[in-house]
């Protein structure tokens, strides 16, 4: 859970290519100098998510008032009763307000019971049953966004307890992080993270990082933010780049438009990802949440071109049949979780349309021919523009529709409604020598 303002919305590809471009070389690098002294950081962090996690988070759905041990394991429950666990959704995240407002006087954190009155190891030991994994929620600031008491000053201290408590994941926010005087924001953020992933990695416990520090320079400067993903890249698995995704009391159109927004600034940081290494745009509001089904399946869609985390934040107990088979599409699931490991890049793009391209491992690719507009349009994108392999056809197999039909060198999704999204998934065939 972080809080930076709204995401910026139809920046120009021309000036985050080039920006992107410079940042992406960065990327390989395992040792920069430390922002904060000039030291050298520790070595790159375990790979631990080889492919973009998947599960449930509380936070969007549920916040502060609504979490408590039964809304947690009944929607673990959901995840295996509904198939979705065995689909991939396995990481069950609890999300700020776990803990009490105070420290105990050994300076331990202190499990809310009222809400968890059995703890936190009881809540791992029972996802564990279950098969799924344990993720829990903190701050690397003095308190977390809900003013309880953050990881400030306790790294070590709070991250032999998540190992105690067989946590799998942790998401480190960045509320309330005190700058002192003569040192930068970046400095003393890349300080606390790195101290966040060295007490992790000290546990000897194989334990994911969800990094939010990109979120809180989104409005700092491409430059900036973009170094700040980078070093990311290096403390952790995953981060968040900018805006929360709206919350379950939104209206729909602040739903939609927060969506919308998240992937067009995610969208453009494909030459900051790395196979194992995961932009996240935030929770899938896939469900009963007012959406229709056709900004429900551009998420889905949409979110798995750019090989985004799949962690649904709604009530899984009472996700209707439309919304479970949107979550559960097997094949639009594998365009996200492909072993290639690689973003897909916007290839094309006229006012409020998109699409996007992504490489999947057995030489096929992902094509999403995106309608962010109010009306409904055809939309089409040549082979070359695709970047498609040379063939003299190719067989276009849509993901949610199931159907399929051949081209010989455009692609073309027709009456494409408003806010919806066309996904094929593009096999070249009878490799030739056509010109596109």
């Amino acid at each position: 859970m972080s809080h930076p303002s709204v995401s910026r919305i139809g920046r120009t590809l021309t000036t985050l290519t080039a920006v992107a471009t410079c940042s992406a070389g960065l990327l390989s690098t395992t040792a920069t100098a430390d922002p904060a002294r000039g030291a050298q950081p520790p070595s790159t962090y375990p790979n631990l998510a080889p492919t973009p996690p998947m599960g449930w988070n509380n936070w969007s759905y549920y916040q502060c008032d609504g979490l408590n041990e039964k809304v947690v394991l009944d929607n673990a429950r959901a995840l295996v009763r509904s198939g979705l666990a065995h689909k991939g959704y396995r990481t069950v995240t609890v999300d700020d307000c776990w803990m009490t407002k105070e420290r105990s006087a050994d300076g331990e954190l202190v499990i809310d019971r009222t809400k968890f009155p059995h703890g936190m190891a009881y809540i791992g030991e029972q996802l564990h049953k279950m098969g799924l994994k344990f993720g829990i929620y903190e701050d690397v600031g003095k308190l977390t966004c809900g003013k309880n008491p953050g990881s400030y000053g306790h790294f070590a201290q709070d991250a032999k307890l998540y190992a105690a408590w067989k946590v799998d994941y942790l998401k480190a926010d960045g509320c309330n992080v005190p700058v002192p005087q003569g040192q930068s924001k970046e400095q003393v953020f890349h300080d606390l993270y790195t101290q966040q992933s060295q007490a992790l990695r000290a546990t000897g416990r194989r334990i994911v990082f969800s990094i939010s520090a990109p979120a809180y320079f989104q409005f700092s400067g491409d430059e900036v933010w973009h170094r700040v993903i980078t070093w990311s890249g290096q403390l952790g698995n995953l981060w968040r780049g900018g805006a929360d995704i709206a919350l379950q009391q939104s209206s729909a159109a602040e739903k939609w438009k927060s969506i919308s927004g998240n992937f067009r600034y995610n969208a453009n940081l494909a030459d900051l990802q790395r196979p194992g290494r995961w932009n996240d745009p935030d929770f899938l509001l896939v469900g009963d949440s007012g959406l229709p089904r056709a900004e429900m399946q551009s998420q889905m869609s949409l979110w798995a071109m750019m090989a985004a985390p799949l962690i649904s934040s709604t009530d899984l107990g009472k996700l209707s049949p439309e919304a479970l088979k949107i979550l559960g599409n097997r094949e639009v699931i594998a365009v996200d979780q492909d072993p290639l490991g690689v973003q897909g890049r916007i290839v094309q793009q006229d006012g409020d349309a998109a699409v996007l391209a992504k490489p999947l491992h057995n030489g096929d690719r992902a094509i999403a021919l995106f309608n962010g507009g109010s009306t409904a349009r055809t939309l089409s994108v040549t082979a070359g523009a695709a970047d498609l392999p040379k063939a003299k056809s190719y067989r276009l197999h849509d993901l949610v529709t199931g159907r399929s039909t051949r081209t010989t060198r455009t692609i073309v999704a027709r009456d494409v409604p408003p806010h919806a999204t066309v996904l094929y998934r593009v096999k070249a065939e009878r490799q030739g020598v056509s010109s596109h």
